[in-house]
């Protein structure tokens, strides 16, 4: 069975929602690692496009 890709947001590796269905219940702040998450991905993407422009 062939998946239906998703439209993601630029900027975004993952979405925060697809990436807390892998985790157990949040214990604390979820908009802190939310917050957090969505920092870190951007970083990652940008880091990625970086790579793809640099060769």
């Amino acid at each position: 069975m062939k998946e239906e890709p998703t439209a993601k947001l630029p900027g975004v590796c993952v979405p925060w929602e697809e990436a807390k269905t892998d985790w157990a219940e949040i214990k604390g702040d979820e908009e802190l690692v939310r917050k957090i998450w969505e920092e870190n991905d951007a970083e990652a993407y940008m880091f990625l496009w970086q790579c793809v422009l640099s060769f």
